[in-house]
């Protein structure tokens, strides 16, 4: 049987640690900042148990779980992968974007790189594969936290100022580690069932307090969340706002205060290496950013059809410089898709599995960072004066004079009034309220700062061709002689 939705929501009632206005959440399911996106969630488990033979498979213990735990050893396991990831991230608009796939594609990534943790620590390596037995078989949602808080970006890790700044282990004994400190930034922490604390950032000699990695439940004694500014709350309505309503994961700074961490949920313990090592030697980066980029594929096709309806709905779908705008922008659709197909494709063997190639990956990101951005400016520019001439709320739907007034004056040559208004308030969600911005701002950097994904991008690409083809030219000719100038002239 697959996860139960109501089973999934029954469980976030478990006594996490949640603030938010400056008081403590006392239910995630019910709270207005959280509920929605809580629903939106329950609604990925129903769809799967609706849809078992396209979204689950049943693991070798007899567990039907998401496909997104499949370990793919062929390229045609990957695609079948892919298409689940598809399907959910078609339910929410790629609103969401730590779906349970997500942290799950790390963890795969991890597996598909158990070795790397055996040659390295054996008895790590059996609590990963253990801890991974327990998420996979359990169907569970996971959040992490791997980024440290914005202080000094000139100093390492511990070299912070305040010594509980960025999370680090404090103590140890035969039960496990204890950590303390912050770490970001927590998205769909909220209303996920556990979460894994780690590391992306470099660190050196002296950091090794700093170099773990391990999981727990978000109800686990100390783990305190932190919640930006909800969106939901100050939605007034569905109507007004059918994005902030339904897809307002959260984001949160976690803090750990004292936590205790049993040994069976620590996979790597003061190791400088394996913090990088665990990323990019196992795969995780190109597994868990692989989901990122479908993720977004099928987030770009929702804001086309947004740019293609703005442009009905304003009556210069046939102008030529809006059928070239939006040329372009499904263009730039197509071109993720197609980074999708050729990194699957392209991908290679590593270790018996089928992994994306990771150069092709690293290029999906760098383009990424700069579509998105393109796609809401087009966006505002179709809509002109359209997003903001809309109608206060839905009660000015009153069924009298104000309504009567926004029927003189909303018109539109594909739509009538209320066709209008619905959606430029759809447009106005995705691209200009608070839940839209912070979308533009997760889109450009959740991957890391530009010059990140594109030194990524140099470092994993094949230089050797393109400098053989320099080379070779440079080698088919010389400096003439005096004497061959001459003759020559």
């Amino acid at each position: 049987m697959t996860r139960d939705p109501a089973a999934y929501v029954a469980g976030l009632r478990d006594g996490r640690t949640i603030f938010v206005d400056g008081k403590p959440v006392a239910d995630v399911t019910t709270d207005a900042a959280f509920r929605g996106a809580v629903q939106a969630a329950a609604g990925l488990y129903q769809y799967q148990r609706d849809h078992a033979q396209e979204m689950t498979f049943t693991t070798e213990t007899g567990a039907r779980v998401n496909k997104a735990w499949m370990l793919p050893r062929t390229h045609a396991e990957w695609v079948e992968r892919r298409a689940a990831m598809e399907r959910w991230s078609e339910l929410t608009c790629g609103m969401i974007g730590r779906s349970p796939d997500h942290v799950a594609s790390t963890f795969v990534g991890f597996m598909v790189g158990l070795d790397v943790f055996r040659e390295n620590d054996p008895k790590r390596a059996a609590a990963l594969e253990g801890y991974w037995r327990h998420i996979r078989d359990k169907d569970l949602y996971l959040s992490y936290v791997i980024v440290n808080p914005q202080a000094d970006k000139s100093r390492t890790a511990s070299g912070q100022p305040g010594a509980d700044l960025v999370a680090q282990i404090v103590d140890e004994d035969a039960g496990g580690i204890t950590i303390r400190g912050a770490k970001m930034l927590a998205t769909s922490g909220a209303m996920a069932d556990e979460i894994m604390v780690s590391g992306f950032q470099a660190l050196g000699t002296g950091d090794e307090a700093y170099a773990f990695t391990a999981a727990m439940p978000l109800a686990t004694r100390g783990i305190k969340l932190h919640s930006r500014r909800p969106y939901a709350p100050a939605a007034t309505s569905e109507w007004d706002y059918p994005l902030s309503t339904r897809y307002d994961e959260s984001d949160a700074v976690v803090f750990f205060d004292d936590v205790k961490i049993p040994w069976d949920r620590v996979f790597v313990h003061r190791d400088l290496k394996m913090a990088q090592a665990q990323w990019h030697e196992t795969r995780a980066h190109v597994i868990q950013n692989h989901q990122c980029i479908v993720r977004l594929m099928v987030k770009l096709r929702f804001l086309l059809g947004l740019a293609h309806h703005s442009a009905e709905v304003n009556g210069i779908l046939n102008f030529p410089q809006t059928r070239e705008t939006l040329g372009l922008l499904a263009a730039k659709c197509s071109n993720i898709e197609a980074l999708i197909i050729a990194m699957e494709a392209k991908g290679e063997h590593y270790r018996g599995y089928w992994v994306p190639d990771r150069a092709l990956l690293c290029t999906a990101q760098v383009v990424a960072q700069t579509t998105y951005p393109e796609f809401i400016e087009a966006i505002r520019g179709l809509s002109g004066g359209g997003m903001i001439m809309v109608p206060s709320s839905v009660r000015d739907f009153d069924g009298g004079e104000i309504e009567g007034l926004i029927r003189a004056a909303q018109r539109s040559p594909a739509t009538d009034s209320e066709g209008r208004v619905k959606l430029m308030k759809l447009a106005w969600d995705a691209v200009g309220s608070e839940f839209g911005s912070r979308h533009l701002q997760y889109e450009m950097f959740y991957s890391g700062a530009p010059f990140v994904t594109r030194g990524n991008s140099y470092r994993f690409h094949d230089w050797s061709g393109p400098k053989a083809m320099v080379d070779g030219i440079l080698a088919s000719y010389d400096l003439p002689r005096a004497g061959a100038r001459k003759a020559a002239e």
